[in-house]
């Protein structure tokens, strides 16, 4: 099994910025997929973005983010970072990363229920 522990949320001011880090431990995968969605009380886990490689790197993202996040790795740390630029009020959320063993369709990447490995969530807070 895959352990995903994310880090680096915190609280910050609209406009300001906040780098995510999933760091992954037990056992790799020689293709990956891996994720960051981001939840509200009371809403359903909402895609952000995702990165895939296997001979290539593809990453995708939701357009509410589109231009402000980036999503990138660091092979030798097994670790997986979402740079948020230009947060927004209502970028307030729990965001969890997660992962999965399979290479995910792009009809199939942006759903929640397709990953089977999920960090316990670091909480990210933009003040107005």
């Amino acid at each position: 099994q895959v352990q995903l522990v994310e880090s680096g949320g915190g609280l910050v001011q609209a406009g300001g910025s906040l780098r995510l880090s999933c760091a992954a431990s037990g056992r790799t995968f020689s293709t990956y997929t891996m994720g960051w969605f981001r939840q509200v009380p009371g809403k359903e886990r909402e895609f952000v973005a995702a990165i895939r490689w296997s001979s290539d790197i593809y990453t995708y993202y939701a357009d509410s983010v589109k231009g402000r996040f980036t999503i990138s790795r660091d092979n030798a740390k097994n670790t997986v970072f979402l740079q948020m630029n230009s947060l927004k009020p209502e970028d307030t959320a729990v965001y969890y990363c997660c992962t999965t063993a399979f290479t995910l369709a792009v009809a199939s990447i942006i759903r929640s229920d397709e990953y089977d490995y999920w960090g316990q969530g670091t909480q990210v807070t933009v003040s107005s």
